[in-house]
């Protein structure tokens, strides 16, 4: 029907496999401040199942979107926007908030968005917005400067993929923890780079060969809290996690969402340029037809994507 287009949503909250579904929905139309745009590429990410479990359930009714990175081309433009033009390629976020489907549909509403540079896919761009824009809120909260020494831990993560090359970027000289996927990758860019798990702490110190004055761990939940916090030296201030929050409060260690932090999406566009020019890179693991989004959620939830996830609702 060629008012509708197909979604990706939850009626009810709980497991992701269990409540999401494609449904065919009314194309949405863009309000004042927000364009539309053709899908052609949508980032998945750790919040889009949190946000099925009910971490959102007090500001968002239901039927409810997932897929907040997205690549595509601006097909209808709300009051006020003139900085694109219909068949503008463009990248950004979409506008979950407000709507009952978000980036993962074969339209989109979005709320932040930068024009595609030449040399730039859709693919790469989708992989771009959410992973860059933790990434450095977290190095930018930290305060990372030159000369310091950086420990990324969970750099084989989006998240810490990028927080590695923002903080080589900055002049810091960047510790990475890494599983053997990415390793020798990190190692090309710059960064000392070892294992985690038992002995991680030892590791990083003899890696080191000096102290370690800040630790970002962009890992999933391990409890390596405490290891972060005494290759710090014991200053759990010099310690942010953007995922082990309950750890956090126990230790005194700061989190990418506790303190009045200011969304960095501003530079997304910046590190877009960086990509096209071959300067920056997030990696991507697979990328599925949009029928195909029951094994993208598998493979995510799993903890075994080794990069970003990308759904392509129009791959032409």
């Amino acid at each position: 029907m060629e008012n509708t287009m197909r979604t990706i949503r939850f009626h009810e909250y709980g497991e992701p496999t269990d409540v999401l579904c494609l449904d065919e929905v009314a194309i949405p139309e863009p309000g004042p401040g927000r364009i539309r745009v053709k899908v052609r590429a949508c980032g998945l990410n750790p919040v889009d199942w949190v946000t099925c479990q009910g971490h959102f359930a007090a500001q968002l009714p239901l039927p409810r979107g997932i897929g907040l990175d997205v690549a595509g081309i601006v097909d209808a433009i709300g009051e006020g926007v003139t900085d694109v033009a219909i068949g503008d390629s463009v990248l950004g976020g979409a506008d979950f908030m407000n709507g009952s489907s978000a980036g993962a549909s074969d339209q989109a509403i979005m709320y932040y968005w930068f024009r595609m540079p030449a040399g730039l896919d859709f693919v790469q761009a989708a992989a771009l917005p959410m992973a860059v824009e933790t990434a450095y809120r977290g190095i930018d909260t930290l305060g990372v400067k030159p000369g310091q020494t950086v420990l990324v831990h969970g750099a084989g993560t989006t998240v810490g993929f990028a927080a590695v090359q923002i903080a080589l970027m900055r002049g810091a000289r960047v510790i990475a923890t890494a599983g053997p996927t990415y390793a020798d990758k990190l190692r090309s860019m710059g960064a000392l780079v070892t294992s985690y798990g038992d002995g991680m702490v030892e590791r990083v110190t003899e890696l080191a060969k000096q102290p370690v004055d800040l630790a970002l761990d962009t890992a999933p939940i391990s409890g390596s809290l405490k290891d972060l916090v005494q290759i710090v030296n014991g200053h759990p201030q010099h310690v942010l996690t953007v995922s082990d929050f309950a750890a956090a409060a126990e230790l005194g260690v700061r989190t990418s969402y506790g303190e009045l932090h200011t969304a960095r999406y501003d530079v997304v566009g910046d590190f877009a340029g960086y990509a096209a020019d071959g300067k920056f890179t997030i990696p991507v693991a697979k990328t599925f037809e949009l029928e195909e989004w029951r094994s993208a959620v598998e493979i995510s939830q799993s903890g075994r994507a080794r990069g970003k996830l990308i759904l392509l609702p129009d791959s032409d």
